[in-house]
């Protein structure tokens, strides 16, 4: 891939990132998110196929323009970055029409539906220039990072389980808002892929890859889709260690919590549905004399913004330095790896090996 210039010379003239959100359902969280960082940023259009949710959108902020197709967009040359939050099954080729437009492409998840159109986006990358950043804003939670530092530095000690539950709630009018929705097709999976994709990220951002899977599913909320809304995974990594995830769209309470047991140490998050990542999270040390020790280290890590905000500030900060970007193309991968392997399993009811062999058919893709 070719090397960004550190001096931000493919950004403004007034040295900020100009920005095009497509797509204003979660798009608009995007705006919002990009809209706090006013010194990096300048959003110059929205898109959607609704013009007049484009207009009212645009008119949140001054001097955004309003367009309901992609090429105009990458028409524009004042346009640097376009965040795509269309329908999933859109993603594969809009990101290759906007990196071949000289456009870098932030994409909302599933980023797309399978780990060899993850490949051709990593050739796509090499060929263009342009970098492609997958959209997993839920790791930038300080909590998580916490976490992760602890990890880097080494103090957790051996892993012995994880726990995470996804309860959330989605009827059927949920679904009926967008035909595309609850579609193999057009939405490319269920509760696994639309939802809990963020909290395999997570673990895989925590502990890596593991090296096997098995998994359950189920359609039992909503009768009206053809993909689950109920999943049951466990997750085996190499030296012994579990992860169990549950997932439905069935909940009365929404929550998400994780749960990680370490040798030296638990940690656990709040219940909050939609940012677990973020603090509070409980800190117990397994030897209440190290506690005080363990409270220090955590209180001294940097605080960081978070979510949607956090992605994009790291993302100035990956173009301002060449660095590389804050969510790679390369785990994107492991994560729809992992992903995939849960959907043969829940099929197959056997445990499957990570990684897939380079000849297994279901690197083309794990719908059915």
């Amino acid at each position: 891939m070719e090397s960004r210039s550190p001096t931000g010379d493919d950004q403004g003239p007034d040295g900020r990132i100009g920005v095009a959100i497509v797509g204003l359902g979660i798009g608009r969280l995007h705006l919002i998110s990009i809209a706090e960082l006013k010194d990096r940023y300048r959003i110059v259009a929205v898109c959607d196929l609704d013009e007049e949710r484009a207009v009212e959108v645009a008119g949140w902020l001054r001097d955004v323009r309003a367009v309901t197709g992609l090429d105009e967009v990458l028409a524009m040359d004042d346009v640097d970055v376009v965040v795509l939050c269309t329908p999933p099954h859109l993603h594969a080729s809009q990101i290759a029409l906007c990196a071949r437009a000289g456009k870098d492409v932030v994409c909302e998840k599933p980023l797309v539906g399978s780990v060899r159109e993850v490949d051709d986006l990593i050739a796509l990358e090499r060929e263009t220039g342009r970098t492609i950043v997958p959209v997993f804003q839920y790791r930038f939670g300080q909590g998580l990072q916490r976490l992760r530092a602890l990890v880097d530095a080494g103090r957790i000690g051996r892993p012995y389980v994880a726990t995470v539950d996804v309860a959330w709630k989605r009827g059927q009018d949920y679904y009926d808002e967008a035909a595309w929705r609850g579609r193999w097709a057009t939405e490319l999976g269920g509760t696994l892929t639309v939802h809990a994709q963020h909290h395999i990220d997570m673990v895989v951002h925590v502990l890596g890859a593991p090296v096997s899977v098995w998994a359950t599913t189920s359609t039992l909320v909503n009768e009206g889709i053809e993909t689950e809304d109920c999943a049951a995974v466990v997750l085996r990594y190499t030296d012994g260690s579990l992860v169990t995830l549950s997932a439905t769209t069935g909940s009365a309470a929404e929550i998400s919590r994780l749960r990680f047991c370490f040798e030296h140490l638990t940690a656990e998050s709040s219940t909050s549905a939609y940012s677990p990542g973020n603090e509070p999270w409980t800190w117990t040390a397994a030897d209440p004399d190290a506690q005080a020790d363990l409270d220090a280290f955590l209180a001294a890590q940097p605080e960081r913004t978070e979510d949607f905000v956090g992605l994009f500030e790291r993302l100035a900060e990956s173009r301002a330095t060449g660095a590389p970007p804050p969510v790679t193309l390369s785990e994107a991968r492991t994560v729809l790896e992992v992903l995939t392997a849960v959907y043969v399993s829940s099929r197959t009811g056997r445990e499957v090996a990570l990684p897939l062999a380079a000849d297994d058919p279901a690197l083309d893709g794990w719908q059915p």
